[in-house]
């Protein structure tokens, strides 16, 4: 279905990187190492467009989140389908929780295991609803008829947005949906789900916008060794410290992004002496929001960018 030679998928792997390197320059609003964390603006992050909002990971969500000038990124999870395209979603399945059949009916509990966007076509996948049926722990968010898009596709109508109003371009921080549990049935192999995006990436030209992140280590592992240059970051929502759980990813990605109750004051200290960025997810409270940008993060992933002005 997917790769598979190994000396093929290396090889266009090295061809992809290549042609990343060769880009331009980053230019300064972009995250990376080469600048330090107080030099870069404050990252506020549209979670999955502007889930308090509307559906989540759908294109009127991408779009509302441009309609807040503090949101500087938008926030989504990414899976593969079975005919290799990039597809977002937080769950590489149909959510109980917000997807609809074709015809209408609610996706049971009992269905997920068995409707798997990995051993579906993207038409396929396309046909379902995920936004009628609203989101009951988002009483805020607007019902609307949507489905998964492409990656692609979210770039392409983003673009034409910020084109058309003229609005600061926005950076695209892409989660990989991996587990070592879900390989070959929910999931390519991390080398292969990074080959496909990377190439993807590449082929929509945002290469210098984009940050990877991923609570997966082999996927930032094997994205870090292919190309170095791609910003990084480690989703954390384990309570190891932040010494613990870089040794185990093996190097220092750009991005610290821990679940915000996680976070001290030592955080702060130890993620900017690593030369990271911290930015935690996922607040929905002003107050909280206040809270940590006093202690020093560096940005907030947010389901709600209308609340944004209140805490700044």
């Amino acid at each position: 279905m997917m790769f598979n030679r190994f000396f093929c998928l290396n090889l266009l792997l090295a061809f992809v990187v290549f042609s990343c390197q060769t880009e331009s320059p980053k230019s300064a609003d972009t995250m990376n190492h080469e600048s330090s964390a107080e030099s870069l603006p404050f990252d506020w992050q549209g979670h999955r467009g502007a889930r308090g909002l509307l559906p989540e990971n759908s294109i009127p969500a991408f779009l509302k989140a441009l309609d807040f000038p503090a949101i500087t990124t938008l926030e989504m999870d990414v899976a593969i389908s079975k005919d290799s395209q990039i597809v977002i979603s937080h769950e590489p399945w149909m959510s109980s929780g917000i997807c609809s059949h074709p015809d209408g009916k609610p996706v049971t509990k009992e269905e997920e295991a068995q409707i798997l966007l990995y051993q579906m076509t993207y038409d396929e996948i396309k046909k379902f609803d995920c936004g009628s049926r609203g989101n009951e722990r988002f009483t805020d968010q607007q019902p609307t008829a949507t489905y998964k898009p492409l990656l692609s596709e979210m770039v392409e109508a983003v673009e034409n947005k910020v084109q058309q109003q003229q609005l600061p371009a926005p950076l695209y921080n892409i989660e990989i949906k991996s587990d070592a549990s879900w390989d070959g049935e929910k999931a390519p192999s991390p080398k292969d789900f990074v080959y496909l995006l990377l190439k993807e990436i590449k082929r929509l030209g945002i290469s210098e916008r984009v940050c990877i992140q991923s609570f997966d280590i082999r996927s930032l592992q094997i994205m870090h060794q292919f190309a170095p240059e791609m910003t990084t970051a480690l989703l954390i929502e384990n309570k190891d410290g932040v010494e613990d759980n870089l040794k185990k990813l093996g190097y220092v990605p750009n991005i610290y992004s821990p679940y915000y109750q996680l976070i001290t004051a030592n955080t702060v200290k130890v993620v900017h002496e690593k030369g990271m960025r911290l930015i935690p997810w996922t607040v929905n409270e002003t107050s909280t929001m206040e809270s940590l940008i006093k202690l020093g993060v560096d940005g907030i992933i947010t389901d709600y960018p209308n609340l944004i002005p209140e805490a700044k």
